[in-house]
């Protein structure tokens, strides 16, 4: 069985691992609880939890299945609740999902493509039995905040790139691949967005809605995870937002570039265009030419044309088109 973890916990500490192969007979309070962590378990493995432990249908094929949006659902007397994970995969994010059924005295959490095991959440909860005592409602926080601080790195890492990238912007212009790069980060942090905002719903309802096994003294934790989702919502928001004025600004630029070259192209077609029009002049074969007598002809003309030129080239200087 894709057990990672069974004990028995009374008073907030760790009593011994249990068996998942019959039912447990824990008291009647909340002194005693059964903590159980399973990552991606198959159907037969859930089935016998469910008959253990009398876990809803709807909420196993739930659980089985993996692809839910964050959610709270609530079976006679007992709670499901889905929470999605994070993690940052190159310039992707890939999502996992962690189900948890909360009993009178059970808490079942069920891991999906979750890069981070909850080995570390159970060491640190058993380091504080005070906290630990609360019970299962005290548990289902822990694990809560833990999925939502999973998201905090994802977000710096991205925070770190676009300031690189906003950096490079100012100095210089932006390549193809660099571009790309932009708006697979921008489609990212959409998607994330669009999570975090059942995240935010879920911490909202197990705060403020009388919910099976919740008790009011554990509601403020609840709250504080839902701050911290805000503030990651917050955050992704304010990242799109640079993510487009690094576009906007990277696109300016080059607009720019463009039209001073267009500018210097029409200067020096401008400067051309007097000798051109000169020599074009004196290239036709007319027998009768008042100029061509001339003596100094020749030279009077090559000053005029370098004359014009010169002072067009002044002129375009002046107004920065060279």
């Amino acid at each position: 069985m894709t057990v990672v973890a069974a004990y028995l916990y009374r008073d907030g500490r760790r009593v011994g691992p249990v068996s998942l192969d019959q039912p447990l007979d824990c008291a009647k309070d909340n002194s005693e609880f059964v903590w159980i962590g399973l990552f991606e378990p198959t159907a037969e493995e859930l089935r016998t939890l469910q008959d253990n432990f009398g876990l809803h249908p709807l909420a196993v094929e739930d659980a089985l299945k993996a692809h839910q949006l964050p959610k709270v659902d609530v079976y006679g007397d007992q709670l499901f609740v889905v929470a999605r994970t994070a993690h940052l995969d190159g310039d992707a994010i890939s999502y996992g999902e962690t189900a948890v059924f909360v009993g009178a005295n059970h808490i079942i959490s069920v891991r999906h493509g979750s890069a981070r095991a909850h080995s570390a959440l159970r060491d640190q909860l058993e380091a504080a039995p005070v906290l630990l005592s609360h019970g299962v409602d005290y548990v289902l926080h822990a694990i809560l905040d833990f999925v939502v601080d999973g998201y905090l790195p994802i977000v710096e890492v991205i925070e770190e790139d676009v300031l690189k990238m906003e950096h490079r912007a100012l100095d210089s212009f932006l390549d193809r691949d660099e571009v790309v790069r932009l708006f697979t980060l921008r489609r990212e942090l959409f998607r994330f967005q669009r999570m975090l905002g059942p995240m935010s719903d879920l911490c909202a309802k197990l705060e403020h809605l009388e919910l099976p096994y919740l008790d009011p003294e554990v509601r403020p934790y609840f709250r504080d995870v839902l701050d911290h989702v805000r503030r990651t919502e917050a955050t992704v928001g304010s990242l799109r937002e640079v993510l487009i004025s690094v576009f906007e600004v990277s696109h300016l630029f080059e607009q720019q570039r463009q039209g001073a070259i267009t500018r210097q192209l029409a200067a020096w077609a401008a400067i051309l265009a007097v000798p051109t029009a000169i020599a074009g002049i004196y290239g036709m074969n007319f027998e009768h030419m008042p100029e061509l007598k001339t003596q100094y002809g020749y030279f009077i003309v090559l000053g005029a044309i370098s004359a014009a030129c010169i002072a067009l080239y002044i002129r375009f200087k002046r107004a920065r088109w060279l």
